[in-house]
């Protein structure tokens, strides 16, 4: 109703009528002249995917997994059930594997509904097994991903990043289910070098050993400015972020996560254990429990692990201690000099609404969050309304960032942007 209403509104300042107004944000399959939607796989030509069937049909064909491909529209994958979908990259033993080794590169489009159930299925993702020196998914939305599985390395996007990079990936209300190394948005990163940067994960994710709410363990490499919403439950080494750093070249930095943690042993609001490696410059707030080494921020560090400048919330949590970090009030937490005393980047990195909300990361504000508190809303809206119709908008603040296209002027186009980004945000 809300956006309806918005969207109502939208339109009487903008003197449209719904007659006026053309979508133009559809894409349609063209005719399959070659490959896939197009394309031939090269860097400079990708193999373009409009289509479930395509996208499906990526898993069929193991000799293109060192290709290159882009999505070209939002899909839905809700006709593919139990073990149909056809997953990219496998790995059953040492000598019997075949990694994803190319690029895909979402382009900012959604994949709706992926869906996998079986009995002990190991490496379960859209991509299952990845590893490749210059390896990359990016600019990828996945939304309402469901997997089921009791088996090992399982996350909605890739099951085992063994090596490559992955950023600016998104995952909206996951339910992912796996026995060890669950993540929301990847099972595990372990063996060789990794990135993971720019992504976050919302929902829910169970399992046993080896859960977090982006991924449930990381070998060498990195997972910067990250934070996940998901709700996580398992038995051991249990974290909303990640559920364990396993190796001393492992750094979770600039990350949060804010969703409930749940577990039996080594359970942390933002990782389980961090065995090895450090978190730096990381928060949680979400509420923990478990019996046994269970903290705020982790539950357990060992002796080649550390946390740097991190704080829980204390009373979200519901944790007054922790293997590491600094415990504030909630208050303290939406405070930005708590963060600033201790070197936390608020100009390239962070953003905080002083006094209002916990600090989110700059990239994942939404267009048209023009001012305090988080979220695209009335707020922002009565904010554009007072610039509607401006035009020379400068480049040093383009009419207070009202002039979403930098067109020079804030018109329809503006309005269009804001009206899809309603209400993005509020759940800081």
């Amino acid at each position: 109703m809300k956006k309806i209403t918005i969207i109502v509104l939208a339109l009487l300042l903008a003197g449209y009528t719904n007659a006026n107004v053309v979508n133009n944000t559809g894409n349609s399959a063209p005719a399959k002249t070659a490959s896939y939607g197009g394309g031939d796989g090269t860097v400079e030509n990708p193999y373009q995917i409009y289509t479930a069937e395509q996208m499906n049909e990526i898993g069929a064909n193991p000799n293109d997994w060192n290709k290159n491909f882009m999505l070209m529209a939002d899909i839905n994958l809700s006709e593919y059930k139990g073990e149909t979908f056809n997953i990219i990259g496998y790995y059953t033993n040492p000598s019997d594997n075949k990694p994803f080794d190319g690029v895909f590169d979402g382009n900012n489009n959604t994949i709706h509904n992926f869906t996998y159930t079986s009995i002990g299925k190991d490496y379960v993702g859209i991509f299952g097994y990845v590893h490749g020196a210059f390896t990359h998914i990016k600019n990828l939305r996945l939304a309402n991903p469901n997997i089921d599985t009791g088996g090992d390395s399982v996350g909605s996007l890739v099951g085992w990043l063994r090596r490559g990079n992955i950023s600016y990936c998104q995952v909206s209300d996951c339910n992912i289910s796996g026995a060890l190394n669950v993540g929301g948005l990847m099972g595990r990163a372990a063996q060789d070098t990794m990135d993971i940067s720019n992504c976050s994960s919302s929902g829910f994710v169970s399992g046993d050993t080896y859960i977090g709410g982006l991924t449930g363990q990381i070998g060498p490499g990195t997972v910067s400015r990250c934070y996940s919403y998901a709700n996580v439950s398992g038995d051991r080494n249990v974290g909303g972020l990640v559920g364990k750093t396993a190796d001393e070249n492992s750094v979770v930095t600039n990350c949060y996560a804010t969703g409930s943690v749940e577990g039996n042993e080594y359970i942390g609001g933002l990782v389980g254990q961090i065995e090895r490696g450090a978190a730096n410059k990381c928060y949680s707030a979400g509420s923990v429990s478990g019996n046994r080494s269970t903290g705020g921020l982790t539950g357990y560090i060992r002796v080649l692990g550390t946390t740097l400048r991190c704080f829980w919330d204390t009373q979200s949590s519901g944790q007054p201690t922790s293997a590491g970090g600094t415990g504030k009030t909630t208050a303290q937490m939406k405070t930005i000099s708590t963060f600033t005393s201790k070197g936390w980047d608020f100009v390239n990195i962070w953003e905080i609404c002083d006094g209002m909300n916990y600090p989110v990361l700059q990239w994942q504000i939404p267009t048209g969050d023009f001012l305090c508190p988080d979220g695209v809303d009335f707020t922002d809206f009565s904010f554009f309304a007072q610039h509607w119709l401006r035009k020379n908008c400068n480049e040093i603040d383009y009419c207070g960032g009202t002039d979403l296209d930098q067109s020079g002027s804030v018109g329809l186009r503006d309005l269009t942007a804001f009206v899809e980004n309603w209400l993005e945000g509020t759940q800081y």
